[in-house]
């Protein structure tokens, strides 16, 4: 076993400063995933690339996300959070200049991978530094931020998007250089955090790539998985193919009417887990899973229907499912994992969920051109309900926590 160097973490001595500051973080992280979607279909008219790039692009991301967080998903545990913060953050920045100067398809692929790495390296340091940092009078909020945050920072990033596209020809810049700026001041203003994860011995043996999972923590864990794999795969259906299905099979050419998918499914989630964050993660979980097979369903019907309305409303239904099924999961395992294993659990519970996110979207991209943007979603889709039923029939006939 690893020794620590010290033997007590700085501890929440900025009161909720330190914490708003990693929440913030979250949602920036996750407005800068989302912000590029709805930019792609115009850059796939002006640069003039196939829809299996277009599925390329998205599948770099995650490639390179899932990789990252195999290799380093625990390093804060042992370098520390700032550190690993900052340099993520720094990075991230790299790749937000990438994209708002992309003029091929190669520097495209180079902002998705830099993008992704940035992400791999974020996500479990910053949901470890929200638990962290959270203020002993707040007791469980963190949890529910770490379920609200991302999803509310992907709806922000797509809706801020598609608006700055509609009212303003240099939306690209106003958007990629807003958020460079941002991450750079982040990446600063993060050291004036207290560091809550001291340094660990078992730095290079952590760099082998492996999926951790606290031995006190994988009871929860196993029983969340189906939910989670069902969130998430709910959540690729959208960000893939949701503008993509709103252009094409629903006949609407605003970027605001394309991008409002995502942020309807994404801002229902978050607000979701904050409407019932003071319900029991078994009842959050079995709910939210049920809301998911029933949202997926109804989407598919507006579909059919060519509904436009039916299509975004469908999108509240399972993004309200979404939320509260992220939110549930991590209510379940959060309070489980002692501090020194927190940036490797939640880096497990990423890899699960970029899995389940990545996997699929990738392979409807491939099937598109072949079967149709339509029949592809209906497969999907279909999948998606099935796999959410399953979830919440085996929630439910679990044990009570």
């Amino acid at each position: 076993m690893s020794t620590t160097t010290e033997t007590t973490p700085v501890r929440r001595t900025t009161g909720t400063a330190g914490f708003a500051l990693a929440v913030l973080a979250v949602l920036a992280l996750m407005a800068g995933a989302s912000a590029p979607s709805p930019f792609y279909p115009v850059l796939q008219q002006e640069l003039g690339f196939s829809a299996a790039t277009m599925t390329g692009i998205f599948a770099v991301y995650a490639v390179a996300l899932l990789v990252t967080l195999l290799f380093a998903g625990s390093v804060s545990d042992h370098l520390g959070r700032r550190p690993v913060v900052s340099a993520g953050l720094i990075v991230l920045a790299v790749s937000m200049l990438a994209f708002w100067h992309a003029d091929s398809v190669s520097m495209l692929f180079t902002a998705r991978v830099v993008q992704g790495v940035a992400a791999g390296l974020l996500m479990s340091s910053l949901s470890a530094m929200v638990v962290d940092l959270e203020p002993p009078h707040l007791a469980g909020l963190a949890a529910t931020l770490n379920s609200v945050s991302p999803l509310a920072g992907l709806a922000l990033g797509a809706l801020a998007s598609g608006l700055l596209m509609d009212h303003t020809s240099s939306a690209l810049a106003w958007v990629f250089a807003s958020l460079t700026a941002l991450f750079v001041l982040l990446a600063a203003v993060v050291w004036l955090v207290p560091e809550t994860a001291p340094r660990q011995e078992g730095l290079l043996s952590s760099l082998k790539p492996r999926v951790g999972i606290p031995a006190v923590a994988l009871p929860a864990f196993l029983r969340s998985a189906p939910a989670l794999l069902a969130g998430w795969a709910t959540g690729g259906l959208y960000l893939s193919l949701g503008a993509p299905l709103v252009a094409q099979e629903l006949g609407r050419s605003l970027h605001v009417e394309q991008g409002l998918v995502v942020t309807v499914l994404t801002g229902s989630g978050a607000a979701a887990c904050f409407v019932v964050r003071g319900w029991t993660s078994r009842r959050i979980t079995i709910i939210g899973t049920v809301a998911l097979s029933v949202g997926t369903a109804l989407t598919l019907a507006a579909l059919a229907a060519g509904s436009y309305v039916g299509f975004v409303a469908a999108g509240l239904v399972a993004g309200i499912g979404f939320g509260m099924s992220f939110l549930g999961i991590m209510r379940s395992i959060t309070p489980l994992a002692p501090p020194h294993e927190r940036g490797e659990l939640f880096a497990s519970v990423f890899v699960i969920s970029y899995l389940a996110f990545g996997i699929p979207a990738v392979a409807a991209g491939i099937a598109a051109p072949h079967i149709g943007l339509a029949e592809t979603t209906y497969v999907y889709g279909g999948t998606v309900v099935v796999l959410s039923a399953v979830a919440a029939l085996l929630r439910r006939f679990a044990s009570n926590d």
